[in-house]
């Protein structure tokens, strides 16, 4: 019988008077360590994955008209007809692919639409393949849903990570109904290249197995100006999900809006199940997502030249420090290194907390594999980065 402790009182909580299938719920290391940094009066988190910059006035003044104009009923399940279009519209200009708005749902964040498409896919008993190292949270949905996870970890060889398609191929059973990739990886910024997409897009057709793949940060690349998206190479028809979402782009993570990109046969089952989820996202914050789509590129491109010289600076940082391992990053906001002498994460964590107030995410939160690294957000100021470094410094 697994034991929970309420945050609040410090007592232990049975799961034995909750869902039995909880129990399968493993634990959360990064959650876990942001409460015990949280603890000290003086922390400086770099632990969790959003910028420092507040969502921008044109977004905001979009939301605040449409309350105004009356936008606070219900809107459509999977969104407004004209965001839907919008979104459309985006993927024009960005990706200059034509995907009709039948095949966008809006959803109430990324992971509602993670949460969305497993639940159309897995029933108990059901597999997933996920590319790790990849967010906790993602694994915990698949458990929630009452399936198993098969991790498959991205290879580290002299600073790059890569992806062993033989070895994915070859973790696939009877059991399969999904891959499970995240592109660029949270947390190691790899990007999957288009002649991978299209193998595995190959293999999935041959085998019948649905793609997942998650594109959160797709836009946050330092030599393009878009990632390889499984959307170019695919089929209208493919079996096929790509999450995204507003959060990280267009600095909205407090907002809660996503959208989930499927097969148009998609439609009708994702709208079922937002209907009994959460009846989708709010009518004035999809209002405000239109407006994001519309304005929003020269924002992202300030965040990207904000991100770009913080990983440069973190560049010098761990060439000047040896006993630090950092792969390159390519993309994403996010340095997953590791410190060569101090193997468990864990405890490296919370030295950090505890002799400098310093709190960062450990890797193995991130997966079974990664249990020697650490993840250090960088989507923050330059000052602040200079002091999580000064902070870092002291305890290496």
């Amino acid at each position: 019988m697994l034991m929970n402790t309420n945050e609040t009182t410090g007592q232990p909580v049975s799961r034995t008077l909750f869902r039995k299938d909880l129990e399968y719920l493993t634990p959360n290391p990064g959650a876990e360590m942001l409460r015990y940094g949280w603890k000290k009066p003086d922390i400086l988190s770099l632990g969790q994955g959003e910028g420092c910059r507040p969502t921008p006035d044109f977004i905001v003044e979009a939301a605040y008209e449409a309350k105004r104009a009356g936008k606070t009923f219900y809107a459509p399940v999977l969104g407004f007809p004209e965001v839907r279009q919008e979104l459309s519209a985006y993927y024009r200009t960005i990706y200059g692919l034509d995907i009709s708005p039948d095949r966008l749902f809006l959803t109430g964040s990324g992971t509602t639409a993670m949460n969305l498409a497993l639940t159309s896919l897995l029933d108990a008993g059901d597999e997933i393949i996920a590319v790790t190292p990849i967010w906790k949270n993602l694994l915990s949905a698949v458990e929630v849903a009452r399936a198993s996870v098969q991790q498959v970890s991205l290879d580290l060889k002299e600073g790059q990570w890569s992806l062993d398609l033989d070895k994915l191929f070859g973790a696939v059973t009877p059991r399969t109904r999904a891959l499970l990739i995240v592109t660029p990886s949270n947390p190691t910024g790899w990007m999957i290249t288009p002649e991978e997409i299209q193998e595995i897009l190959a293999f999935a057709r041959h085998r019948g197995l649905w793609v997942i793949s998650d594109e959160v940060y797709g836009r946050i690349v330092y030599d393009r100006t878009h990632a390889p998206s499984f959307l170019e190479y695919a089929q209208p028809e493919d079996r096929l999900y790509v999450i995204n979402s507003f959060s990280k782009t267009y600095a909205m993570t407090g907002w809660r809006l996503g959208w989930l990109v499927g097969p148009a046969c998609a439609e009708p089952i994702i709208r079922d199940i937002a209907l009994y989820h959460n009846m989708g996202p709010a009518s004035f914050i999809q209002l405000a997502g239109a407006a994001a789509l519309r304005q929003g590129e020269d924002f992202l491109q300030e965040q990207v030249a904000l991100w770009r010289r913080n990983r440069d600076r973190l560049t010098v940082f761990f060439r000047e420090h040896p006993q630090l391992d950092s792969p390159d990053i390519p993309a994403t906001f996010y340095a997953f290194f590791r410190h060569r002498e101090k193997p468990d994460c864990v405890a490296f964590g919370r030295e950090l907390i505890d002799k400098v107030s310093l709190s960062l995410a450990p890797g193995i939160a991130f997966g079974k594999s990664s249990g020697g690294f650490t993840r250090l957000c960088f989507a923050c100021s330059e000052s602040k980065l200079e002091k999580a470094l000064e902070r870092l410094q002291q305890v290496i």
